[in-house]
């Protein structure tokens, strides 16, 4: 039979329970693969636990939330032998497992990927650190690491709506910011910035109608709100239409995008849901094609290139 291993972060979001751990395992077995369960017991544990797995497992299942897959990844980057990496969503938001179309029926989304499509798939990287989906920057932004567990435990995703409520103030933060993408350089003011190789962000679908995630590009969307109606007006359009043609936000697909703010920094970056630290000036963000993951079937079409 074929090897598996889950890494599972018995903490993801609401407290999900396996129906039964050996139901669990069956499905596994019926699709070939002698499978093992491996619990995280904190953070930065799921990138070393796949850092130390044998090079003859078939694949890495990532039983948690987008953090946990951010790990993952992370860890696998660092090995000479690459493995194949599957997602099983147990988050809150879990925007990586709604892009490719999983729901919250754990088994269900086991079947489904387990009889999935193998595909290569973008990395894209951070001052060579590397992320999944998105890493952004801006006011409320740290909502998706700020948000106490408490809160995600008891309400889900909703959690970071009562959290973000607490947060909000008249005036928008902005960023002088001088940038070079593909070598040209530009400068201006923003107040959000998003780099991110996904379709789906912050529990929103569809923010761009076209991410293809094996092309070796990424998207980066430059925004300047000044207070809270205008971000309300700009989250409204963003909701309707294909955010890249949304008048005051700039836009490019990318692989090299390099960006220096020359006024302080007043939050972290969020990379997948977690804060990045520490703090720099200057950032270089760059994509590696050099992942496979196996990946539901249904939407392999819309998502991918080849």
């Amino acid at each position: 039979m074929k090897k598996c291993v889950i890494i599972m972060n018995p903490e993801s979001g609401k407290k999900k329970k396996i129906n039964t751990f050996e139901a669990f395992y069956d499905i596994f077995r019926k699709y070939g693969y002698d499978a093992e369960i491996i619990f995280t017991k904190g953070k930065g544990d799921a990138e070393k636990i796949v850092q130390g797995l044998n090079d003859d497992i078939d694949l890495v299942v990532s039983a948690g939330g987008d953090g946990t897959l951010n790990e993952i990844v992370t860890g696998n980057m660092q090995r000479i032998k690459k493995l194949t990496i599957a997602l099983l969503p147990l988050g809150s938001t879990n925007d990586v497992g709604n892009m490719y179309g999983l729901d919250k029926n754990t088994n269900e989304n086991l079947e489904t990927i387990l009889k999935g499509k193998i595909k290569k798939i973008d990395v894209c990287y951070i001052n060579d650190k590397p992320f999944v989906y998105v890493a952004c920057l801006g006011d409320y932004i740290n909502m998706a690491y700020a948000t106490p567990r408490e809160l995600k435990e008891k309400y889900g995703r909703m959690a970071y709506f009562i959290y973000g409520v607490k947060q909000f103030h008249t005036k928008i933060n902005a960023y002088d910011i001088k940038y070079k993408v593909d070598g040209i350089s530009y400068e201006g003011t923003y107040s959000f910035i998003f780099i991110s190789n996904s379709s789906r962000i912050a529990g929103q679908p569809d923010v761009y109608y076209d991410v293809k995630l094996d092309d070796n590009k990424f998207e980066v969307a430059l925004a300047n709100v000044k207070n809270i109606r205008e971000l309300s007006k700009l989250l409204v359009l963003a909701s309707t239409v294909d955010v890249k043609t949304i008048p005051n936000i700039t836009y490019y697909q990318t692989d090299n995008f390099e960006i220096e703010f020359t006024s302080p920094l007043e939050s972290s970056w969020c990379v997948d849901g977690e804060e990045l630290l520490p703090y720099s000036q200057k950032y270089t963000f760059t994509v590696k094609k050099e992942m496979k993951m196996l990946v539901p079937k249904e939407n392999t079409n819309k998502l991918f290139a080849e």
